[in-house]
């Protein structure tokens, strides 16, 4: 049966990511969505065969309006910048980051901006396994970055605690306390230069 007008892919999408933001991954549903939009769960399904669908979506939304055209710069700059427009997407539904790896060959933005990625590794040289590699190391550095950046802050609980044993785990304790004084963007921007450093070539 075709989709009534009143409820397009965008709409139940942005219902997802209500469900997302609110109730985190374990609380989406079909049934969760379907509340979302009020309307009951079997109706949800004259629209979507599956949870999976909506995910897919849901993905496809967050990312839909990042840019995926490389500044004029060096190369590990372009990168640096294609990197820094995902995160920002990303970082207004956090609770649906570890959705986008298992729907990356789903959604549309996912497939641009690896497209726009990995031209700028080939113009730089890389090919190959070399190119693979580099592309699922800064995919990992961005999914892995931005969760630790939302379960695990710097100013976070989990810090203040560490950086009180200093008794029993020294360097730990002294690590923790260092680390209060970093924000995220300065925490994230330093380690994705140290990725990019390895990926640079001499």
């Amino acid at each position: 049966m075709p989709r009534p007008k009143s409820l397009t892919t965008p709409a139940l999408a942005a219902a997802t990511l209500a469900v997302l933001d609110r109730d985190g991954l374990a609380g989406l549903s079909m049934r969760a969505v379907a509340a979302e939009l009020g309307m009951g769960t079997m109706s949800l399904y004259r629209y979507v065969a599956d949870r999976d669908e909506l995910e897919a979506m849901a993905v496809e939304q967050m990312l839909s309006e990042v840019d995926v055209q490389p500044p004029r710069a060096l190369w590990d700059k372009q990168i640096a910048i294609l990197v820094e427009r995902v995160r920002a997407a990303i970082a207004k539904h956090p609770n649906a980051v570890p959705l986008t790896m298992a729907h990356r060959h789903r959604c549309p933005s996912v497939l641009r901006w690896s497209e726009a990625v990995l031209a700028v590794l080939t113009k730089a040289g890389f090919t190959g396994e070399e190119r693979v590699i580099a592309l699922r190391t800064l995919l990992g550095y961005l999914i892995g970055a931005t969760e630790m950046e939302h379960r695990g802050p710097l100013a976070g609980l989990g810090t203040d605690a560490m950086s009180d044993m200093g008794e029993e785990y020294p360097l730990l304790a002294e690590t923790a306390a260092a680390a209060r004084g970093i924000t995220a963007d300065i925490e994230f921007r330093r380690g994705l230069d140290v990725v990019l450093s390895g990926l640079r070539r001499p």
